[in-house]
């Protein structure tokens, strides 16, 4: 079985906590990844903190994807950077980690798609459009009072991408913005970390109707760990991650669901799952609810990488 999980921010924490990748005190790193009995590939997002300004949006995506690079280059035998299908297989036949580079927040483009084309050139294969606040690219959740979608240069981001070979990642989009990619995109994409509205109604989880319109897009869904997408008490555990996977199965199939743990990206994991090391529990529960082994095998990565299949050139 191939694990795929399509978010992680711990390239940014490694940075704030001046750790490294092989062994740290975040939620993933490569010496656990190792550990797993199924191999891994992982998408690393270059996270845009407000707290990084405007101003300075595209220096902070690339002092992020440096950290990457520099990471991948210091444990190379045991990760690849991976901008394909072809690469992903190679990394993981040589039973590394097989890395993929997305950037969470299209505002490190600063409304230039020359900025774009220079990241793909860096190995970036997805962008999460908007955090949760506008950019020149479209409104993001927060902001979703204003009834915004995509901008005229947010829509030629998403052609751009199309052309390019990029996935379009709608997680943090307004409903505006998403209904836009939609109508836009001749290409399937992705909600990289986003979970049912139906089961938890936060702002960044998704509707029934988001989620069809992704299943008929040939598109994938991935779950987010976040205890506060997962329910609103505030404490989660591997039940409610289910719950989630279970109502979409129902709404798109099992063909189009994944995991986007958010890990790093959130203060909170549900009980019983502390990090990475702890994945196999989702699995495990699915199979003890009779899920066949093939749409088991679909969630923990199959669909994700039938999408890169589709999509990255």
């Amino acid at each position: 079985m191939i694990y795929f999980d399509a978010h992680c921010d711990t390239v940014f924490e490694i940075m704030e906590r001046e750790e490294n990748l092989y062994s740290n005190s975040c939620h993933i790193d490569i010496k656990r990844s190792k550990a797993l009995p199924f191999r891994h590939v992982q998408f690393f997002a270059a996270f845009i903190s407000p707290s990084a300004g405007h101003a300075y949006a595209l220096k902070k995506a690339v002092q992020l994807i440096d950290k990457l690079m520099e990471q991948i280059q210091i444990y190379e035998d045991d990760m690849m950077l991976c901008c394909n299908y072809n690469q992903i297989c190679q990394a993981l036949e040589k039973n590394k980690i097989a890395a993929l580079l997305s950037i969470e927040g299209g505002e490190a483009l600063q409304g230039d798609l020359a900025s774009l084309r220079t990241f793909y050139r860096l190995g970036v294969r997805s962008i999460c459009l908007t955090w949760n606040h506008r950019n020149e690219i479209a409104d993001g959740v927060a902001d979703a009072s204003s009834n915004g979608g995509l901008t005229p240069f947010g829509k030629r981001v998403v052609k751009e991408m199309n052309s390019l070979g990029m996935i379009i990642d709608v997680s943090h989009l307004s409903e505006k913005g998403f209904w836009d990619v939609v109508y836009e995109s001749e290409q399937p994409f992705m909600a990289s970390h986003s979970n049912a509205k139906a089961i938890c109604s936060h702002q960044r989880n998704l509707t029934d109707m988001q989620l069809k319109a992704i299943a008929e897009k040939d598109g994938v869904v991935g779950i987010n760990f976040y205890p506060s997408f997962l329910n609103h008490s505030g404490e989660a555990d591997v039940d409610d991650i289910i719950r989630h996977i279970e109502h979409m199965a129902e709404v798109m199939g099992c063909d189009h669901i994944g995991i986007g743990a958010d890990f790093d990206g959130i203060e909170k994991t549900p009980k019983g799952i502390s990090g990475i090391q702890d994945i196999e529990e989702v699995f495990d529960r699915l199979a003890k609810l009779n899920y066949k082994e093939e749409d088991i095998h679909k969630i923990a990565g199959g669909n994700f990488l039938e999408l890169i299949k589709k999509v990255l050139k």
